[in-house]
């Protein structure tokens, strides 16, 4: 899934001078107080890290509230969407007019009947709404469904995704990944048979031009034994 990113910093973590014995801990409850949460020195919502305290000789600052500034270098895993790429989430409620989704666990996403493209039609089905292909019966998007969709917008502040099901490389994961795979091997079989079909003619031409070359060398031995005879 696209969005995602690892990313290397370098930070400074304020901790105060009550947690001077404890350093470390306070370090890593300062950077689990930032998960989950969009960070614009990062460019994205901080997911996951790894860190390891640079400076252990922290220093005290200067102000009314002192506090210690303790430098660490940390590896981020960060989920940054950007319009245009393919995110991957689960349907957690579906009406005719939108799909609603889960991403990473924790960002919600919206695709409105506007953004879903015609192929899929809107059906209620033992009291459960889903959107089937007219192309596909067996491509069907319901809840529960894991969906692959294209982003939008994304609004930072409360982590929020529009998302579209237009271009034909979204829906139902399963679906597509499915029909990936029987393209692939027809496209594969189809490679084959025509390299045996290549194969086949090379064979032909070259049992006919070995032909050829026995039967001019027979005709030249002939006309060589004809030839002697004569003499």
């Amino acid at each position: 899934m696209e969005g995602l990113k690892v990313s290397d910093a370098n930070l400074v973590i304020y901790v105060h001078p009550s947690k001077s014995k404890k350093v470390s801990q306070a370090v890593l409850r300062e950077l689990g107080a930032m998960l989950l949460k969009f960070d614009e020195r990062f460019e994205g919502v901080l997911l996951a890290y790894e860190a390891n305290i640079i400076d252990k000789s922290a220093k005290i600052l200067s102000g009314v509230h002192p506090y210690f500034g303790v430098t660490i270098k940390a590896k981020l895993l960060l989920f940054s969407p950007k319009p245009n790429m393919l995110l991957e989430g689960k349907v957690v409620k579906l009406r005719q007019e939108s799909i609603h989704v889960i991403v990473l666990g924790f960002a919600s996403a919206v695709i409105t009947d506007e953004d879903i493209r015609n192929e899929f039609k809107h059906r209620t089905k033992h009291g459960e709404e889903m959107f089937v292909s007219r192309a596909n019966k067996h491509h069907v998007i319901k809840v529960g469904t894991m969906v692959r969709f294209l982003v939008k917008s994304f609004d930072e502040e409360i982590l929020h995704i529009s998302g579209s099901l237009v271009p034909s490389h979204t829906g139902s994961i399963h679906c597509l990944e499915k029909n990936s795979v029987e393209g692939s091997v027809t496209r594969s079989r189809k490679k084959t048979r025509d390299n045996d079909r290549e194969s086949l003619l090379q064979d032909s031409v070259a049992t006919d031009v070995n032909a050829l070359l026995l039967n001019n060398d027979h005709q030249s031995k002939t006309k060589k034994q004809k030839t002697s005879r004569i003499s």
